[in-house]
């Protein structure tokens, strides 16, 4: 075991930078890219119930993200931590950081679970639910918030099987989840006629398999790092260096949470059409995402290895390698998207009014999806590297201190095109804003002579 584990490392310390991201990023953006498509059958499929039920699926995202954001709190940071400890051969400390925790999602789900299901008419009423929409939305939200432990479990696993390149072993537990959802979301939904709860009800099912299947790997001891009950931390230092190391994350995906909000409220002024038009756009251009980011997933290993072992040129290279290929790959989705908008928008809802709505957000959005590259790839740079102040501050950019003030200044000037075009700015401003935080940390990385310490306990 021993032994595959020192490949491993070694591997990612040696081969050429490009094929090691693509390697890893191949599973990475393919599960990503499964669970981009069963979100959007979920809209696709509830679309068929009506337009109110359609804004449900909006709704509800925003919870889904406050979810994920936890998730990928605890595994990016527990992960990025892993990653440099397995890089400087820290073996031991890599064991410790990922039984802590996978324990600490778990206490994360569990709280979201009881507080959301005591509070839930509360919460889903201040997501910006319309009173038509509203009963669709409660319903919905039930199965989700009982399978939250589930979910942010599965998100920190799959996170930090990334993290040891065992991008493969994640992309199985995320695929089979996301087929199976697929599956049984037109059989809930419309066979056994459950409408919204049965896609709420596949939902639950699914993350649940795939939180099994993710368990599985890590008591089969597929992991590098091995999961074991002694090896959970009783040292507060250790859960707080994985909540900080963590927290960009958390900004970058609750900010998301809290943008879907104010974006909900925005499009309700013009009624359920607007705010399922808009929820349209955001699966669409999440899944055009899924890929800048499924990359950036396939970066950090290798990315955080080779930081912990000092060997910054390989880090170099491995940034200018991810952010050159993923403007390429968003540039032709782009492309793509922006000449088929509206029929990509009359596939979900065949409805006049959120055609309307949702195409011409899609055409503005499409410009400035490539900067994603940009984005992305200088975030999750700086957070694997620890650089724990400037991504937190990058990661509440884009949804959060240029979004939220946008979004509540662009529809008061201009109505509902101000909604479609808030994002658009947001996007464009985070991008230019990434630029200078990049040459900075690279410019102070080729002063650096000597290996980053390794972090004791």
């Amino acid at each position: 075991m021993k032994n595959a584990q020192d490949k491993t490392t070694q591997r990612m310390l040696t081969e050429p930078v490009g094929s090691l991201i693509l390697k890893n990023a191949i599973p990475t953006v393919t599960s990503m890219l499964v669970t981009s498509v069963y979100n959007m059958a979920d809209t696709y499929f509830v679309s068929k119930l009506g337009t109110s039920a359609s804004g449900a699926v909006g709704i509800i995202f925003s919870l889904m993200a406050i979810i994920q954001a936890c998730g990928f709190t605890v595994g990016q940071g527990a992960g990025s931590l892993m990653s440099r400890a397995l890089g400087g051969g820290n073996d031991k400390r890599a064991s410790v950081l990922c039984s802590t925790g996978i324990l600490l999602a778990l206490l994360f789900g569990g709280v979201i679970a009881l507080f959301g299901t005591i509070f839930n008419t509360q919460i889903i009423s201040h997501l910006g639910a319309t009173k038509t929409i509203f009963p669709y939305a409660l319903d919905y939200s039930k199965c989700i918030l009982l399978a939250s432990p589930f979910m942010v479990s599965s998100f920190t696993m799959n996170n930090l099987l990334r993290f040891q390149g065992k991008a493969a072993l994640s992309m199985i537990g995320l695929m089979t989840g996301g087929i199976l959802n697929i599956i049984l979301d037109p059989l809930f939904i419309f066979v056994f006629g459950l409408g919204i709860s049965g896609a709420a009800l596949a939902t639950m099912i699914s993350q649940t398999v795939s939180f099994s299947i993710l368990l599985s790997m890590f008591v089969r001891k597929k992991s590098t790092a091995v999961l074991s009950i002694k090896s959970i931390s009783v040292h507060p230092k250790i859960y707080a260096e994985i909540l900080t190391t963590g927290f960009p994350s958390l900004l970058r995906q609750g900010m998301g949470a809290l943008s879907a909000v104010f974006l909900n409220r925005a499009a309700g002024v013009w009624g359920d059409a607007a705010v399922a038009g808009m929820s349209i756009t955001t699966r669409v251009s999440m899944f055009l995402m899924s890929v800048g980011l499924g990359l950036g997933q396939g970066f950090q290993p290798v990315c955080g290895m080779n930081y912990g072992a000092g060997e910054f040129k390989r880090v170099r290279n491995a940034y200018g390698f991810l952010v050159k290929t993923t403007f390429f790959i968003m540039l032709v989705l782009s492309i793509f998207v922006f000449f088929f908008s509206e029929k990509i928008v009359q596939t979900f809802r065949d409805d006049n009014d959120v055609i309307l709505v949702g195409k011409t957000a899609l055409r503005f959005l499409c410009p400035v999806i490539p900067l994603h590259a940009l984005i992305f790839s200088t975030n999750m740079l700086l957070q694997t590297t620890g650089q724990k102040k400037s991504a937190a501050f990058l990661s509440s950019l884009r949804q959060g201190l240029y979004f939220i003030p946008l979004i509540l200044i662009f529809p008061r000037l201009f109505g509902i095109f101000g909604v479609q075009i808030s994002q658009v700015a947001a996007d464009f401003l985070t991008a230019a804003t990434s630029l200078p935080f990049a040459v900075l940390f690279f410019k102070k990385l080729g002063n650096s002579t000597k290996n980053t310490p390794n972090e004791s306990f």
